[in-house]
């Protein structure tokens, strides 16, 4: 259950770490994995030293940027279609383009199965395991 001030583990390589939700779209209730949410980044990953000798790896995404995220994990147990009960450790996010492409091109972590019915195919794809 993400709503507003909560704060979400970013599990791609676009360069935040950590954010904060400031709007849940399209509903009038906490947002659940599928969901899409608007983020402030609040922590920004590092890279390693490896960043400032140009070798092509760089951050995407900068702390105090606005950006549309997708629910992929979430504390709050949900209840599956086929009786079993599902939770995760943390709550975590993909961020995506308003268009709905991810912004990363790698996921650290695995993602809820849900999310299949929720259409977000392309996150699936680059997941290592949903669950």
């Amino acid at each position: 259950m993400i709503q507003l001030k909560t704060m979400l583990n970013c599990i791609d390589n676009s360069g935040a770490a950590l954010v904060e939700c400031v709007n849940v779209l399209k509903k009038k209730r906490p947002a659940t994995i599928g969901d899409r949410i608007v983020v402030v980044v609040q922590k920004q990953r590092s890279f390693g030293p490896s960043d400032s000798s140009g070798s092509g790896i760089a951050n995407k995404v900068r702390r105090g940027d606005i950006r549309h995220a997708v629910v992929v994990r979430v504390k709050k147990e949900m209840q599956r279609a086929d009786g079993s009960l599902v939770k995760f450790e943390d709550n975590a996010c993909v961020l995506v383009h308003k268009s709905g492409d991810p912004i990363g091109t790698r996921l650290n972590g695995v993602v809820g199965a849900e999310l299949r019915g929720k259409r977000w195919s392309k996150i699936l794809s680059l997941a290592p395991m949903h669950v």
